[in-house]
């Protein structure tokens, strides 16, 4: 792809704030703006972005992501590679898996996309992509404000709850009376107890939800094993790369691919494999954020039973060329953002 010549590459990163629709809730937390770090890989031709979300829970904050990435331009600055997936291959060596390493790795993949001329759908072998239906979230609120705002988007098909754990029967048969046609998924981001885990998971099966994400903390989930489930289970916590993944057998029916969590497009193409051949149904997920973040996922989705890629839906606005999201169908996204 160089002639020959070798490949010297710069990094650069940059810290930018897209400010919310509304306020964002979850059983940690809530937000009202998504701060988002974007990298840039270049040749001094072509450039890459890349985007990723440090999040607090894994003890990422922007300040020390960004920081890492600056520390590995310093680092890159002295490399030279045969192509970008040598770069790739580099940066998966210096880097551990994470939100930082996902916005390098992606914005290599990018990168190679602009230098080549080539979709990284062509580079994998990818048939073109299809629209796709994706979740979108409904923070975790009283139960009569999340039914009004299941109501309010009529048009979605495929809800995701956000759950805190006690009142959650409420919130689910509020959610389902309120829409009845609705496909619905069910998030606690480990906010449930071993005492609420068996009622709540019949609650879940009674109004007719898909799968239960993380019901647990990552670090008390034995309770899951060996559990009768009338509902699959996902892992999202649990799992973040192929590393964790034998552990999951008797605990898990499914596994939530996150590229910030694998720490980019690289690892999250071998995880789904692995997943695969395992036999766990996958979900392909991300934070919120903007299109830039979703469009590298996007190109799991055909092998997800559960696509949760709302992420561009939640904010005020979202960048230049950013995804087309109609009635919760995510049309194919154009080589101009990413990819």
């Amino acid at each position: 792809m160089n002639g020959g010549s070798p490949l010297r590459l710069t990094l650069k990163v940059r810290a930018e704030t897209w400010p919310l629709a509304e306020r964002f809730v979850i059983s940690r937390g809530s937000k009202t703006a998504a701060i988002v770090l974007v990298a840039e890989i270049s040749d001094g031709a072509s450039i890459g972005r890349g985007e990723c979300v440090p999040y607090p829970r894994y003890g990422e904050t922007p300040e020390a992501c960004a920081a890492l990435i600056e520390a590995t331009a310093s680092k890159l600055a002295a490399e030279s590679f045969a192509d970008a997936a040598d770069a790739r291959t580099w940066i998966g060596t210096v880097m551990a898996p994470g939100a930082a390493r996902n916005a390098v790795d992606c914005a290599i993949w990018d990168y190679e996309a602009k230098h080549t001329g080539r979709t990284i759908r062509e580079m994998l072998g990818l048939a073109p992509q299809q629209p796709v239906v994706t979740a979108y979230t409904l923070s975790l609120d009283t139960p009569d404000a999340m039914a009004a705002k299941a109501k309010s988007v009529a048009h979605l098909p495929l809800l995701k709850l956000k759950l805190g754990g006690a009142g959650d029967d409420e919130r689910l048969r509020a959610v389902r009376a309120a829409r009845p046609d609705a496909r619905l998924i069910a998030d606690a981001n480990e906010a449930w107890t071993d005492t609420l885990l068996a009622p709540l998971m019949a609650v879940a099966a009674e109004t007719g939800v898909e799968v239960v994400e993380q019901p647990l903390p990552a670090d008390a989930d034995a309770a899951l094993d060996g559990l009768r489930r009338q509902v699959p289970v996902c892992a999202d916590e649990s799992l973040h790369t192929r590393a964790g993944l034998a552990a999951l057998r008797s605990r898990y029916d499914a596994v939530n691919i996150k590229l910030d969590k694998t720490g980019g497009l690289t690892e999250a193409l071998a995880l789904a494999d692995e997943a695969e051949r395992e036999g766990f149904a996958i979900m392909v997920g991300s934070m919120v954020s903007t299109s830039l973040a979703v469009a590298p996922a996007l190109l799991l989705a055909g092998r997800a039973r559960w696509v949760d890629l709302d992420g561009p839906l939640l904010l005020s606005h979202d960048r230049a060329n950013g995804l087309s999201i109609q009635n919760g169908v995510i049309a194919p996204s154009s080589s101009s953002l990413w990819g």
